[in-house]
Formats: structure tokens, sequence, C-alpha cells
């Protein structure tokens, strides 16, 4: 039976009809060229910028993912969000040498600044990483979100989970496809608005059937609000143990989530994906010049906070109705018979809260932001997607390819994406969740890609072959680790030889390999780099701080004001207060 009355459903379907007629509105301006496809013509705003960048992030990880993490394990993965502040080094460090190089896509940042042989692996390693997250993700929170909203939902043997799945693909990369990013962002601007008020309506029903504030705290107990002390039992002297065992679970935030690797390994894949992923930073390309995009990473940056207290907390909610009994509904989907949570079913904590908690029509406005938030995150994949194989494969190989030729392929190429994240999508139904699913996937594949970008910038010496060795054998280690971890995930009852040298490999904690990746990266880069000649520094005059010229300062200074400095000081005295506030 389903969860969605006629008013709910009402709603939706306006939903639909703004998104649509958005889109239809953008389509139907002149996209003649690649600039206006894949960069909206390099014409945006600060605001849109900004919405663009928080919409395109704030997807199925979060409603499905983030959620279910403040329900198994509270504030623990508040950590990842409260990065924001690596929006700023993106508006104030990076986004002058993107915006003075004026490239289309990452990788070819990394031809200006290094090889045309960089370019084709990192474009390579970039469309692998988002098939393996981004896409399948968020295919796959789609399909979860339906299956509690429409549970009996059915066709064609098909049941809601991929009907959901398949009807979030569609709508999305339709205007995807036709309307490129200019479509993209400016839908994502109306879809930040609708989630955040929808998400915002969540928390706060959610805490009125809880008895407020001080009712969830008392349920779920202070641990649950503490983002620095580790769960360390009597008697256990040390919580920096690389290995997980069954026996040690109880050592860290929650089984996967070390104290020591949350705090050196996710501030490098933060500012991996913030700075220099194609996915994120595609937006700051498309502004109109350097003052817009700064000041859009800055608006992003105090969106990003929100996920703390519309996911997080929210999760924590559905997790006390639960414990408590208060919604039966909620209970008896996510507590065993023993008393304790189902970790696996946590995922579905906040599609559970819209479905059992609000009150009809505010659920349809809940649904909608829902809706906004999946199909947003994979707008901006497709198109990050399409414009990746598109500039850095097809056209360097047909270079004599028409604007409007460039432009069909990129729609070519977002259909191909969709069609080969639907086949990843069993490996995530076999993970523990998915949020430790994401996390673990792009620890493996971002510290080679953070370390050729961030010495690359900042180091003027090091040349291509350095560039080239890190990425390839970064990329080698971290396809290791997947290639051993997925057929655990995929079949329930394999394992490997307990003390074997696969199964120190697959139970070693995703932060801790990711860190050896990002050491031996490093070490890499540098030797190969001195080892041979050093690059030419005309060729990359602008592209580092050491070729950096006093027109390039002067162009720069003048794109900023004292308003933005306090502004971006702001944001990190609130990321400040909030790791104060969640102390237990």
């Amino acid at each position: 039976m389903t969860t969605l009355q006629p008013l709910d459903w009402i709603i939706v379907v306006g939903y639909f009809v703004i998104i649509l007629g958005l889109a239809w509105w953008v389509i139907k301006q002149k996209q003649n060229t690649s600039t206006d496809y894949f960069l909206a013509g390099r014409h945006l705003g600060w605001f849109i910028v900004g919405a663009s960048i928080f919409a395109s992030n704030i997807g199925s990880e979060h409603l499905v993912g983030l959620a279910g993490s403040g329900a198994t394990d509270g504030v623990a993965m508040a950590h990842y969000e409260l990065h924001a502040w690596c929006l700023l080094v993106l508006g104030w460090v990076m986004v002058p040498f993107y915006m003075r190089s004026k490239v289309f896509t990452m990788p070819e940042f990394l031809e200006r600044r290094f090889s045309p042989s960089a370019r084709t692996i990192l474009s390579a390693i970039s469309l692998v990483a988002y098939v393996l997250t981004k896409i399948a993700v968020g295919i796959f929170a789609g399909g979860i979100v339906f299956s509690v909203l429409l549970p009996d939902m059915s066709l064609w043997g098909l049941d809601s989970f991929w009907l959901g799945s398949i009807l979030v693909i569609v709508l999305t990369g339709l205007y995807t496809i036709l309307g490129g990013l200019r479509a993209v962002v400016y839908t994502e601007a109306l879809q930040t608005i609708i989630l955040i008020f929808g998400s915002i309506l969540v928390t706060i029903f959610g805490l009125h059937a809880l008895g407020g504030w001080s009712a969830l705290r008392e349920i779920v107990g202070s641990e649950m609000f503490n983002l620095w002390k580790p769960l360390t039992p009597a008697g256990i002297e040390s919580t920096w143990a690389p290995v997980l065992e069954t026996s040690r679970m109880a050592w860290y935030f929650n089984d996967n989530y070390p104290w020591l690797g949350m705090l050196f390994c996710a501030p490098i894949i933060g500012l991996w994906y913030w700075t220099t992923d194609q996915y994120i930073v595609q937006r700051a390309l498309g502004a109109l010049n350097e003052k817009e995009a700064r000041r859009g990473s800055i608006a992003a940056g105090f969106l990003k906070l929100l996920p703390v207290f519309i996911f997080i907390i929210p999760g924590m909610i559905t997790f006390a109705l639960a414990s408590s009994g208060i919604s039966p509904e909620i209970q008896q989907q996510l507590i065993g018979p023993d008393g304790e949570l189902i970790r696996e079913n946590a995922q579905r904590a906040f599609p559970l809260l819209v479905a059992y908690i609000l009150p009809i029509g505010v659920r349809g406005i809940v649904v909608a932001g829902l809706l906004a938030a999946l199909m947003s995150s994979l707008a901006g994949v497709f198109n990050a997607s399409s414009t990746l194989f598109t500039m850095d494969f097809y056209s360097r190989f047909k270079p004599e390819a028409s604007q409007q030729k460039l432009v069909w392929i990129g729609r070519v190429a977002t259909a191909v994406m969709v069609l080969i994240g639907l086949i990843w999508i069993p490996v995530i139904k076999g993970s523990k969740g998915l949020y430790d699913y994401l996390q673990g996937v792009q620890s493996y594949l971002a510290p080679p890609i953070f370390v050729v970008f961030f010495l690359g910038v900042f180091w003027k010496r090091l040349n291509a072959k350095g560039c080239i060795s890190a990425l390839l054998t970064g990329f080698a280690l971290g396809i290791f680790r997947l290639a051993v971890d997925t057929p655990v995930k995929l079949f329930n009852n394999f394992e490997y030889t307990h003390g074997s040298f696969l199964w120190i490999i697959n139970n070693i904690f995703f932060q801790y390999y990711s860190l050896v990746i990002f050491i031996v990266s490093v070490v890499v880069m540098i030797v190969v780099s001195y080892m041979t000649e050093a690059p030419s520094y005309e060729k990359i005059s602008g592209l580092t701080f050491g070729t950096v010229t006093d027109t390039h300062r002067k162009e720069s200074r003048a794109s900023w004001s004292v308003g933005d400095v306090v502004t971006s000081v702001s944001l990190v005295a609130i990321i400040v207060l909030i790791y104060l506030s969640f102390t237990g």
C-alpha cells in the first residue's frame, strides 16, 4: 500500500512539471558550441555556482547513506560534512589557477601543467571513479527511496526498487542529455531550495514526534553526539590498529572509522573531492570570472554545513523513534528480534521518517526534495562524465569534429555511462552500507589525484614523468584493493583464509590503506621527478605558485574584497563551533 496520498502526488507531479518546464526553457536556449553545452557559456553567477555545487554534492549518499550512518553511529560521519573548509581552498587557492588556464576539465589542467599523457590517465581514472561511485550509488539510492515509499509497486516483473532506479535515471538523463550544464545548474539551483526546505521539515516534525531535542539526547545517549571520543572499552590501550577484527570493532567511531584514519585520511579525500574533481569544479569553471567562482565556492561552503542537521540528525531521530517504540512501524523495520538495530536496514532511515512521521501534504514536499537531491546528483555526474569523455578523449582523437558533433557525442556518452552504472548496482547491494561503500572506493582512488594536483601547484620542480608515475602507481594500488574487496561484497559466503596476505589487505581499514596509497604516491612523484629533467618553467607560467607573475597576482587580488575575507573567516569559525558543540 502506498504511503503517498492524493495531495502528496499533486505536489510531486507539480515538482516534475516545474523542473521539466525550467529544463525545457534552458534547452530552447541556443547551445551550438561545446562551451555553451559543457560550461554554460562561462556566464554563471556566484549564487548559481554555489547552489549547483551544493546540489550536486547532496545526493543519494546523503539522503540514504548519511542518514543511515546517523542511525547507526550518530554524528561520527559529520567529520566528512564539516570539510566545508575545503571549498575555501577551492575558491582561494585553486580557482585562480583554473580560471587562468581556461580549461574545460581537470584532466586538461594536468595537461597544461604536465603533459597530454597525464590528462589521458586522469580522465580514465575519473570515468572509472564516476561509474564505481556517483552513478551507481545514485541509481541505487533512487531504488531505496522508491522501495520504502511505494513498496507494492511492480511492473513487468520489476519491483519498486528497480522501477524507482530506472525512473530516476530516465527523467534525469533526459534533461541532462538535451540541456547540458546550463540545464543542470539552473534546475539544481531550484532543487537546492526544495531540498533544504523539505529536509528542515523532516527534522522539525521528527523532533516533534520524538518529544524534542532533549528527548533525542536521552534516548540515543551522549556517545552518538560525540565527534571526538572513540568508543574504547575498558582495558584497551590502543586505538590505532590498522586491521579490522570482529572482537575489536568497538574500538572506533563505528565498524569502519578509526579516529586516526578520520584525522589524516578524511582531509585528503575532502580536498580531492572539493578542489580537483570534475564533478564539483566544473561549476566553478562555468563562472563568469574568478570573483564569481570564488564567491560561489564560499556560498557552497556555508550550504555544506546543513547536512549535519538535515540528514545526520534525522537519521538519529529515526533510530530513537525505532528503539523507543514511539513509532511501531519504523521499529518493525529497523529493530531486530534481539532488540538491536538491523544495520543493513539503516539506510532506509530517511525515507522511513518521511513515510511514517510527516503529515499529508508535507510528505509530498519532502518527497519532491528527495527526488530533487537524487536527480541533481545524477545530473551533475552525467554532465561531468560526458564532458570528460568528449573533451579529453573524443575531441583529441577527432580534432576536426564540429562543435555540433562534440555536443552530440557528449549526449551519447551520458547514455552509455548510465548503462554501465546499472550493471554495478549488485556490488553496492552487497556492501555494509551506501556511505561505507562510497567512502571506501573514494579513498582508494583519490590519493594519487590529490597528490599530483597539489604537489603540482605548490612545487614547480615536479615534472610530467613524476606525475604519470604517481598516478599509475596509486591507481594500481587502489584497483588492487577494490579487486580484493569485490568478491567479499558480491558473495555472502566468500572469505579469505584468516591471516593470509589477501585477508590482511581486505581487512585493513580503508582509511589506513588510503594513507599508504597517499604516501607511496608522494614518494614516487618526488623521486621520479628529481631523477629526470626539470619542466620548462616558461611553459607552466601561472600554473604553479613558483611561476605566478606580478600581473597574475594583481589580477587575482582585484577579484576579491574584504567582504569575501570576512565571510570565509566566519565559515571557519562556524565549523569550529560545531566541532566544539558535538563533544558528547
